[in-house]
């Protein structure tokens, strides 16, 4: 079933700003409540409203399942993959290897009343990442399936 032009046309125009948010929460997980499966939650929201707003024929043109799918598979890879990238740094499995390295989201943690700094945490927002792309995924896959069985009456 096709919405009006105008919930369309919404809803195109409020997804940009929905994945901006969703990723706030998810990067800034470390510091503000939130993290990966609340901001791929979010994220999910924003394909979700992109989902009612068109077809099913539609949005699977455009969007096959095949891309959250690889999606949700990315998201498992990368936390499993960090996870064992400690073993081979002689860490404990899920180890943080990256905690006061100095690089990437390995600043010194500063003593006394912080503002935040994104860049520290180590390991913590490739995890909150990791699971907000697989979160993502599955919500999305989730969502599909249950419109597939929704077919359109002319």
């Amino acid at each position: 079933m096709n919405m009006s032009n105008i919930v369309r046309t919404g809803a195109v125009l409020l997804f940009p700003f929905i994945l901006v948010y969703g990723f706030y929460i998810v990067l800034h997980g470390h510091l503000t409540p939130g993290g990966g499966f609340q901001g791929g939650a979010v994220i999910a929201t924003g394909f979700v409203l992109l989902f009612v707003a068109h077809s099913y024929e539609s949005i699977t043109k455009r969007l096959p399942m095949n891309y959250f799918k690889n999606s949700e598979t990315l998201g498992l890879l990368l936390f499993i993959i960090t996870a064992l990238i400690a073993l081979t740094l002689g860490v404990t499995f899920f180890g943080n290897w990256l905690v006061n390295s100095g690089g990437l989201f390995g600043d010194v943690v500063a003593y006394g009343p912080n503002p935040g700094n994104l860049n520290t945490a180590g390991i913590i927002p490739i995890m909150n990442l990791a699971v907000g792309i697989e979160v993502l995924g599955a919500m999305s896959i989730i969502l599909l399936y249950m419109l597939s069985g929704i077919k359109e009456d002319i």
